[in-house]
C-alpha cells in the first residue's frame, strides 16, 4: 500500500511538472497580453488541477494494467508458440484501440465535409457519415495490419530500417496518383493513431514478445511498432481516397 502511494505521488508530481510550464505560458498571454483580469484565471487554475488528477490516475493505471496486460499476454503466446493467435492478437489490439480513437472520429468527420465540398461524395448527411466511418475502418485496420507487420519483423527478425524506408518511398509513390482532397488527410492519420491508449499497450506489446524470443534484444527489436502504425495508416487512406475517387 504504503509503495502504491509513493507510486502515485511520484506521477502526480510528474504530471504537475509537465503541466505548469503550459498554464504559465497561458496565464502570461492572459495578463500580460490580452489584458484578462486575474480572476479570469481562477478557472484555467481550476481545470489544470482537474488535468493534473487525470493525467495522474491515468498514467498510474497505464504501468499498474496496460503495461502488464501487453507484456503478459506476448509472452504467453510466444511461449507456447502460437504464432496464429498472436498475429489475431496483434491485429485486433490495433484495431480496437484506433476504431474509438476520438482524435480519429474527428479527423474522419472533417474529411467527410471536405470530400462533400469537392464533390467526391454526395453533400447528405448519410453520404458523409458513410465516408466518415469508411475512413475510420480503413485506418483501424490499417492500425491492426500495421501490429501483424511489426510482429512479424520481431519474430523472423526483419531489418527495420529497411522495411520503414520501403514503406514511406512506397507512400511517395502513391501520392503521385492519390486524389490531391485525400493526401493531407492520409498523412494526418498517421498521427492520430498514436493514441494515449495504443501507444503503451503496443509498446508493451513489442517489448514483451522480444524477451520472450531467444537471441532478441527487447531495446533493439522490441521497438519500432509504434513506426508501423503511423505508416500504414497513410498507405490504406491513399488507397481509400484512390477508391472512393474511382468508383
Amino acid at each position: 500500500m504504503k509503495k502504491s502511494l509513493l507510486a502515485l505521488g511520484s506521477d502526480a508530481l510528474s504530471s504537475l511538472r509537465d503541466l505548469l510550464p503550459i498554464v504559465a505560458v497561458i496565464g502570461v498571454f492572459e495578463i500580460l497580453v490580452f489584458r484578462q483580469p486575474a480572476a479570469d484565471l481562477i478557472p484555467l487554475a481550476y481545470g489544470g488541477l482537474l488535468v493534473v488528477v487525470g493525467l495522474t490516475l491515468f498514467i498510474y493505471g497505464l504501468r499498474m494494467a496496460l503495461y502488464p496486460v501487453g507484456e503478459t499476454l506476448a509472452h504467453s503466446l510466444a511461449t507456447k508458440g502460437s504464432v496464429f493467435w498472436l498475429m489475431i492478437f496483434a491485429f485486433l489490439l490495433g484495431f480496437g484501440t484506433t476504431i474509438a480513437e476520438p482524435a480519429l472520429i474527428a479527423v474522419a468527420s472533417e474529411a467527410a465535409d471536405v470530400a462533400a465540398q469537392a464533390q467526391e461524395i454526395e453533400s447528405s448527411l448519410n453520404a458523409k457519415n458513410d465516408y466518415a466511418l469508411g475512413l475510420r475502418l480503413t485506418v483501424a485496420v490499417a492500425v491492426g495490419v500495421a501490429l501483424m507487420l511489426g510482429v512479424l519483423r520481431i519474430l523472423l527478425n526483419w531489418s527495420l530500417p529497411a522495411m520503414i524506408i520501403g514503406g514511406y518511398l512506397l507512400v511517395v509513390l502513391i501520392t503521385t496518383i492519390a486524389p490531391k482532397e485525400i493526401i493531407g488527410i492520409a498523412y494526418d492519420s498517421g498521427g492520430v493513431t498514436t493514441s494515449t491508449v495504443t501507444v503503451p499497450l503496443v509498446t508493451a506489446l513489442g517489448v514483451g514478445l522480444a524477451s520472450s524470443i531467444r537471441n532478441r534484444n527487447p531495446m533493439t527489436d522490441g521497438f519500432g511498432l509504434i513506426a508501423f502504425a503511423s505508416l500504414t495508416p497513410i498507405l490504406f487512406v491513399l488507397g481509400f481516397g484512390i477508391f472512393v475517387h474511382w468508383t
